[in-house]
Protein backbone atom coordinates (compact mmCIF):
# COMPACT_ATOMS: atom_id res chain seq x y z
CA UNK A 1 0.00 0.00 0.00
CA UNK A 2 2.90 1.97 0.92
CA UNK A 3 4.43 2.11 -2.43
CA UNK A 4 0.98 2.45 -4.81
CA UNK A 5 0.46 5.75 -2.48
CA UNK A 6 4.29 6.61 -3.31
CA UNK A 7 3.79 5.99 -6.92
CA UNK A 8 0.32 7.51 -7.12
CA UNK A 9 2.07 10.92 -5.19
CA UNK A 10 4.81 10.79 -8.09
CA UNK A 11 2.10 10.58 -10.58
CA UNK A 12 0.62 13.66 -9.74
CA UNK A 13 4.08 15.63 -9.56
CA UNK A 14 4.72 14.72 -12.96
CA UNK A 15 1.30 16.13 -14.21
CA UNK A 16 1.80 19.52 -12.06
CA UNK A 17 5.75 19.94 -12.59
CA UNK A 18 4.99 19.83 -16.65
CA UNK A 19 3.30 23.12 -15.94
CA UNK A 20 4.88 26.88 -15.25
CA UNK A 21 3.19 26.35 -12.04
CA UNK A 22 6.53 23.96 -10.89
CA UNK A 23 6.77 24.30 -7.53
CA UNK A 24 10.19 22.60 -6.38
CA UNK A 25 13.10 21.91 -8.37
CA UNK A 26 12.52 18.30 -7.32
CA UNK A 27 8.60 18.23 -9.34
CA UNK A 28 10.31 19.70 -12.19
CA UNK A 29 12.84 16.77 -12.17
CA UNK A 30 10.46 14.15 -11.39
CA UNK A 31 8.77 15.47 -14.41
CA UNK A 32 11.95 15.79 -16.68
CA UNK A 33 13.06 12.04 -15.66
CA UNK A 34 10.22 10.38 -16.20
CA UNK A 35 9.85 12.06 -19.47
CA UNK A 36 11.45 14.12 -21.76
CA UNK A 37 15.26 13.71 -21.04
CA UNK A 38 14.44 10.27 -19.67
CA UNK A 39 17.82 9.27 -18.42
CA UNK A 40 16.49 6.34 -16.81
CA UNK A 41 15.87 4.48 -20.55
CA UNK A 42 20.29 4.44 -20.50
CA UNK A 43 21.04 4.42 -17.13
CA UNK A 44 18.66 1.60 -15.75
CA UNK A 45 19.85 -2.01 -16.44
CA UNK A 46 17.38 -4.25 -18.64
CA UNK A 47 15.93 -7.64 -18.86
CA UNK A 48 14.20 -9.64 -20.93
CA UNK A 49 10.93 -7.26 -20.27
CA UNK A 50 12.48 -3.98 -19.87
CA UNK A 51 13.94 -2.00 -16.69
CA UNK A 52 14.85 -4.25 -13.88
CA UNK A 53 13.50 -3.50 -11.18
CA UNK A 54 14.61 -1.41 -7.71
CA UNK A 55 16.98 -1.18 -10.16
CA UNK A 56 16.44 2.86 -11.53
CA UNK A 57 19.31 4.52 -12.76
CA UNK A 58 22.06 1.72 -11.49
CA UNK A 59 23.59 1.56 -14.54
CA UNK A 60 25.25 -1.57 -16.51
CA UNK A 61 23.33 -1.39 -19.40
CA UNK A 62 25.49 -1.87 -22.26
CA UNK A 63 25.42 0.18 -25.77
CA UNK A 64 27.87 -1.64 -28.71
CA UNK A 65 28.25 0.56 -32.04
CA UNK A 66 31.24 -0.31 -34.06
CA UNK A 67 33.70 2.29 -32.59
CA UNK A 68 32.85 1.78 -29.32
CA UNK A 69 31.27 -0.36 -26.09
CA UNK A 70 29.45 2.08 -24.02
CA UNK A 71 28.73 0.94 -20.29
CA UNK A 72 26.20 3.64 -18.79
CA UNK A 73 26.91 4.55 -15.43
CA UNK A 74 25.26 4.05 -12.35
CA UNK A 75 24.22 7.91 -11.37
CA UNK A 76 22.51 6.80 -8.01
CA UNK A 77 23.82 8.52 -4.78
CA UNK A 78 25.88 5.12 -3.86
CA UNK A 79 29.08 6.90 -2.71
CA UNK A 80 31.18 3.80 -3.84
CA UNK A 81 30.02 2.69 -6.91
CA UNK A 82 27.53 5.71 -8.02
CA UNK A 83 27.52 9.52 -7.76
CA UNK A 84 26.96 10.32 -3.96
CA UNK A 85 30.55 11.61 -3.82
CA UNK A 86 29.70 14.39 -5.97
CA UNK A 87 29.15 17.64 -5.20
CA UNK A 88 26.03 19.19 -7.39
CA UNK A 89 28.04 21.37 -9.58
CA UNK A 90 30.20 18.40 -10.43
CA UNK A 91 27.19 16.97 -11.71
CA UNK A 92 26.38 19.89 -13.65
CA UNK A 93 29.40 20.15 -15.00
CA UNK A 94 29.50 16.19 -16.18
CA UNK A 95 26.08 16.28 -17.74
CA UNK A 96 26.15 19.48 -19.58
CA UNK A 97 30.22 19.39 -20.63
CA UNK A 98 31.33 15.54 -20.41
CA UNK A 99 33.63 15.51 -17.79
CA UNK A 100 33.93 13.93 -14.11
CA UNK A 101 35.45 15.31 -11.21
CA UNK A 102 38.56 13.01 -11.93
CA UNK A 103 39.03 14.99 -15.36
CA UNK A 104 38.44 12.09 -17.64
CA UNK A 105 35.71 12.56 -20.45
CA UNK A 106 32.46 11.06 -20.76
CA UNK A 107 32.49 9.35 -24.32
CA UNK A 108 29.19 8.49 -26.52
CA UNK A 109 26.29 8.23 -26.78
CA UNK A 110 26.33 10.16 -23.83
CA UNK A 111 24.59 13.64 -25.66
CA UNK A 112 26.91 16.23 -24.06
CA UNK A 113 26.24 18.27 -27.22
CA UNK A 114 23.14 18.88 -26.67
CA UNK A 115 23.29 18.75 -22.68
CA UNK A 116 24.69 21.93 -23.01
CA UNK A 117 22.02 23.75 -24.05
CA UNK A 118 20.22 22.35 -20.39
CA UNK A 119 19.09 25.49 -18.77
CA UNK A 120 20.52 25.96 -15.28
CA UNK A 121 17.39 25.50 -13.42
CA UNK A 122 16.49 22.06 -15.23
CA UNK A 123 19.99 20.65 -14.52
CA UNK A 124 19.77 21.85 -10.85
CA UNK A 125 16.09 20.35 -11.02
CA UNK A 126 17.69 17.06 -12.38
CA UNK A 127 20.33 16.87 -9.68
CA UNK A 128 17.61 17.11 -6.93
CA UNK A 129 16.09 14.05 -8.34
CA UNK A 130 19.10 11.82 -8.23
CA UNK A 131 19.53 12.67 -4.56
CA UNK A 132 16.11 11.44 -4.03
CA UNK A 133 16.47 8.46 -5.76
CA UNK A 134 17.64 5.17 -3.49
CA UNK A 135 20.91 4.83 -3.49
CA UNK A 136 22.33 1.59 -5.70
CA UNK A 137 25.20 -0.51 -4.74
CA UNK A 138 26.12 -2.01 -8.32
CA UNK A 139 29.50 -1.77 -9.73
CA UNK A 140 30.03 -1.69 -13.44
CA UNK A 141 33.10 -1.72 -16.09
CA UNK A 142 34.52 1.05 -18.01
CA UNK A 143 33.73 1.76 -21.63
CA UNK A 144 35.57 1.33 -24.22
CA UNK A 145 36.24 3.23 -27.21
CA UNK A 146 37.98 2.55 -30.29
CA UNK A 147 37.84 6.11 -31.51
CA UNK A 148 39.98 9.30 -29.46
CA UNK A 149 37.61 11.37 -27.15
CA UNK A 150 37.62 15.02 -27.07
CA UNK A 151 39.74 17.05 -24.40
CA UNK A 152 36.79 18.85 -24.02
CA UNK A 153 33.13 19.70 -25.40
CA UNK A 154 33.53 23.44 -25.29
CA UNK A 155 34.56 25.73 -23.26
CA UNK A 156 32.82 25.92 -19.67
CA UNK A 157 28.73 26.15 -20.08
CA UNK A 158 27.96 29.35 -18.70
CA UNK A 159 24.49 30.84 -17.48
CA UNK A 160 21.55 29.35 -19.77
CA UNK A 161 17.86 29.61 -19.28
CA UNK A 162 15.26 28.33 -21.28
CA UNK A 163 13.55 29.97 -24.25
CA UNK A 164 9.86 30.90 -23.01
CA UNK A 165 7.11 28.14 -23.57
CA UNK A 166 5.28 30.55 -25.49
CA UNK A 167 7.64 30.57 -28.18
CA UNK A 168 6.35 26.94 -29.69
CA UNK A 169 9.10 25.99 -31.46
CA UNK A 170 12.00 27.47 -29.56
CA UNK A 171 10.88 25.74 -26.55
CA UNK A 172 9.78 22.54 -28.76
CA UNK A 173 14.08 23.07 -30.13
CA UNK A 174 14.70 23.42 -26.49
CA UNK A 175 12.47 20.06 -25.31
CA UNK A 176 14.65 18.28 -28.16
CA UNK A 177 17.62 19.00 -27.02
CA UNK A 178 17.36 18.08 -23.54
CA UNK A 179 15.54 14.88 -24.45
CA UNK A 180 18.30 14.44 -27.22
CA UNK A 181 16.24 13.76 -29.81
CA UNK A 182 18.34 13.99 -32.49
CA UNK A 183 21.04 11.81 -30.96
CA UNK A 184 18.94 8.57 -32.25
CA UNK A 185 17.21 10.25 -35.21
CA UNK A 186 20.50 11.26 -36.97
CA UNK A 187 22.24 8.56 -39.18
CA UNK A 188 26.08 8.35 -38.35
CA UNK A 189 29.06 10.27 -40.32
CA UNK A 190 32.66 9.75 -40.54
CA UNK A 191 34.32 8.86 -37.19
CA UNK A 192 31.76 7.37 -35.37
CA UNK A 193 29.58 10.30 -34.50
CA UNK A 194 26.14 11.47 -36.30
CA UNK A 195 26.26 13.35 -39.09
CA UNK A 196 24.09 16.73 -37.79
CA UNK A 197 25.89 19.26 -40.79
CA UNK A 198 24.03 17.06 -43.59
CA UNK A 199 21.40 14.56 -41.91
CA UNK A 200 20.40 16.00 -38.55
CA UNK A 201 17.14 13.98 -38.31
CA UNK A 202 16.95 11.98 -41.27
CA UNK A 203 17.24 8.91 -39.56
CA UNK A 204 18.83 6.19 -40.21
CA UNK A 205 21.06 5.15 -36.93
CA UNK A 206 20.81 1.15 -35.99
CA UNK A 207 19.86 -0.05 -32.82
CA UNK A 208 21.13 -3.78 -32.45
CA UNK A 209 19.87 -5.23 -29.03
CA UNK A 210 17.46 -8.50 -27.88
CA UNK A 211 14.35 -7.22 -30.06
CA UNK A 212 16.56 -7.63 -33.33
CA UNK A 213 17.86 -4.64 -35.52
CA UNK A 214 15.47 -1.02 -35.05
CA UNK A 215 16.11 2.08 -37.43
CA UNK A 216 15.59 5.53 -36.20
CA UNK A 217 13.18 7.30 -38.47
CA UNK A 218 13.21 10.29 -40.60
CA UNK A 219 11.75 13.18 -38.06
CA UNK A 220 12.03 15.63 -40.45
CA UNK A 221 8.94 17.12 -42.39
CA UNK A 222 10.18 14.40 -44.85
CA UNK A 223 9.28 11.71 -42.81
CA UNK A 224 6.46 13.19 -40.76
CA UNK A 225 4.58 14.87 -43.56
CA UNK A 226 1.46 12.68 -43.60
CA UNK A 227 1.00 12.60 -39.93
CA UNK A 228 -1.33 14.84 -38.35
CA UNK A 229 -0.49 16.91 -35.44
CA UNK A 230 -2.54 14.30 -33.08
CA UNK A 231 -1.58 11.14 -34.91
CA UNK A 232 2.38 12.32 -34.71
CA UNK A 233 1.79 12.86 -31.05
CA UNK A 234 0.05 9.52 -30.48
CA UNK A 235 2.89 7.99 -31.88
CA UNK A 236 5.71 9.35 -30.11
CA UNK A 237 3.36 8.73 -26.46
CA UNK A 238 2.61 5.26 -27.46
CA UNK A 239 4.76 3.55 -29.70
CA UNK A 240 2.33 2.86 -31.83
CA UNK A 241 2.13 3.82 -35.65
CA UNK A 242 -1.68 5.07 -37.29
CA UNK A 243 -1.29 1.62 -39.04
CA UNK A 244 -1.21 -0.12 -36.18
CA UNK A 245 2.68 -1.00 -36.06
CA UNK A 246 4.90 -0.63 -33.29
CA UNK A 247 7.67 1.18 -32.62
CA UNK A 248 11.01 -0.92 -30.91
CA UNK A 249 13.45 -0.31 -28.59
CA UNK A 250 15.15 2.33 -27.79
CA UNK A 251 12.35 4.62 -27.84
CA UNK A 252 11.70 5.25 -24.89
CA UNK A 253 8.01 5.39 -24.84
CA UNK A 254 7.33 4.68 -21.42
CA UNK A 255 8.56 7.75 -20.55
CA UNK A 256 7.04 9.98 -23.25
CA UNK A 257 4.09 8.77 -21.98
CA UNK A 258 4.26 11.24 -18.98
CA UNK A 259 5.22 14.38 -21.69
CA UNK A 260 2.03 16.86 -21.02
CA UNK A 261 0.14 18.35 -23.96
CA UNK A 262 1.26 21.82 -24.16
CA UNK A 263 5.63 20.05 -24.33
CA UNK A 264 3.82 17.67 -27.19
CA UNK A 265 2.54 20.45 -28.86
CA UNK A 266 5.91 22.47 -28.95
CA UNK A 267 7.87 19.24 -29.41
CA UNK A 268 5.77 18.84 -32.73
CA UNK A 269 5.85 22.31 -33.48
CA UNK A 270 9.43 22.05 -33.82
CA UNK A 271 9.49 18.93 -35.62
CA UNK A 272 7.70 20.41 -38.61
CA UNK A 273 9.76 23.58 -38.49
CA UNK A 274 12.96 21.29 -39.27
CA UNK A 275 14.39 21.83 -43.00
CA UNK A 276 13.64 18.40 -45.01
CA UNK A 277 16.46 15.74 -45.19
Amino acid sequence: MTRLVAFLAAGAVIVAAGTAEAQTPLERGTYLMRSIVACGNCHTPKGPDGDIADMELAGGFVIEDGPFKAVASNITPDKETGIGTWTDAEIITAIREGKRPDGTVIGPPMPIGFYRHMSDADAEAIVAYLRSVPPIRNEVPASEYDIPLPESYGPPVGEVSAPSPDDQVAYGEYLSNIGHCMECHTPMGEGGMPDFENRFGAGGFEFHGPWGTSISANVTPTGIGNYSDEELEAVIQTGVRPDGSKLLPPMPVSYYANITDADMDALVAYLRSLPQK
